[in-house]
């Protein structure tokens, strides 16, 4: 017990003459040993690394997981030691409602159907941002916490280390400048060399771990390489199921629909090109500012012949081009945005193309181009 209470009063006097230095060299009222340059900057990298480190963790878990209570309950079992609890996904929720209201409006209804589609497509689509949360969290956001929990308090332990040990040595400094007796002297020396020996020690352990943050930087990288990989494959998945989810819906249109105009007057911008990926974890394709709707043509489009197409007595009606349009062959029209057509339907057309006149000029135009006025 002595010797705990003589520890802990010397432990004491220790502390308070360090903080009197510490107070003193921010008065000037005593001198400070200083780093070399090369240090100071990798004591600023260190700090620069850390800060930025834990902004972009911060910043990532948020994108993963927008919920605020969320976040804090999977932190609370992360501490724990304890299973984060399996939650489904927002995509998967909303699958589950709409197969929920499909079989209660009738699966077998058109919108029975079309809730199932989507549904599913719905419930792919939660799948996919499964495991893109999964594999960004292990690939990503645990690497930036292992460094923040293991070696960043490493450094940091080590640099409290190596403040005390500069403390001492200009303390021991400051005692030799006041000795005047030659023992007094020779202990002050003494002392000093001492605290030389500590203080180059601890400053060179310290200058290996701070030079140690340039491989923390290419591990890094490696990380943010496989974070980007796995959103890049994400967001391809999803744009292929929504890609197969169209085609689902555009073929079931025309039975839904038939012989009916079907236009979209509030479109702001144009159909994107209807090219998929040819694998799922691809780089997701470029959409292109101005796409070709499909022309998927019908045995009685085949054997169209323009020239004797004549409009119908009734039923033509005037369209606003909404976006400049390329003709692919002679049988289709090409558009310019903002120009005025009539257009018209024919018996066994494709619901999604219709016929466009401009004069004299006569061909097939796509449907998602125009805005129907009349």
């Amino acid at each position: 017990m002595d010797f705990n209470m003589k520890k802990l009063a010397s432990d004491a006097g220790v502390f308070f003459s360090r903080a009197v230095q510490f107070t003193e060299e921010k008065l000037g009222q005593a001198e400070k040993t200083e780093l070399d340059a090369h240090f100071e900057s990798l004591l600023a990298k260190a700090d620069c690394t850390k800060n930025w480190t834990e902004k972009i963790l911060h910043q990532t878990e948020v994108l993963l997981q927008p919920n605020p209570s969320v976040r804090v309950e999977e932190f609370l079992y992360e501490k724990l030691d304890r299973k984060v609890p399996s939650r489904v996904t927002n995509g998967e929720l909303l699958a589950q409602y709409m197969v929920e209201a499909a079989n209660d409006f009738g699966p077998g209804t058109p919108y029975g159907k079309t809730l199932l589609k989507v549904g599913e497509t719905q419930k792919r689509l939660g799948g996919a941002e499964r495991d893109f949360m999964h594999s960004a969290s292990i690939n990503f956001l645990n690497p930036l916490r292992n460094f923040l929990e293991g070696d960043w308090r490493t450094i940091t332990k080590e640099r409290r280390i190596l403040e005390n040990r500069r403390l001492d040595l200009d303390a021991c400094k400051a005692r030799l400048k006041k000795a005047k007796a030659a023992e007094a002297k020779a202990s002050a020396e003494h002392e000093l060399r001492v605290a030389q020996t500590e203080f180059d020690r601890q400053a060179e352990l310290t200058r290996l771990l701070l030079e140690g943050i340039s491989s923390t930087h290419v591990n890094h990288l490696r990380c943010l390489h496989q974070f980007v990989e796995s959103q890049a494959t994400y967001y391809a998945q999803g744009y292929q199921y929504m890609l197969d989810l169209q085609k689902q819906l555009g073929s079931s249109k025309g039975e839904i629909f038939p012989g009916t105009f079907v236009g979209n007057a509030e479109s702001t911008s144009p159909p994107p090109a209807t090219t998929s990926p040819t694998t799922v974890a691809a780089t997701i394709p470029v959409v292109a500012t101005v796409g070709r709707a499909p022309n998927p043509a019908t045995a009685v489009e085949g054997a169209l012949n323009l020239n004797d197409v004549k409009p119908p007595a009734s039923g033509t009606r005037k369209a606003r081009v909404l976006y400049d349009y390329e003709a692919a062959d002679s049988s289709e029209l090409a558009l310019l945005a903002d120009e005025m057509i009539t257009v018209y339907s024919l018996p066994g057309m494709d619901p999604d193309w219709l016929i466009g006149e401009r004069g004299n000029q006569k061909g097939k135009v796509p449907v998602t181009y125009l805005e129907l006025l009349s």
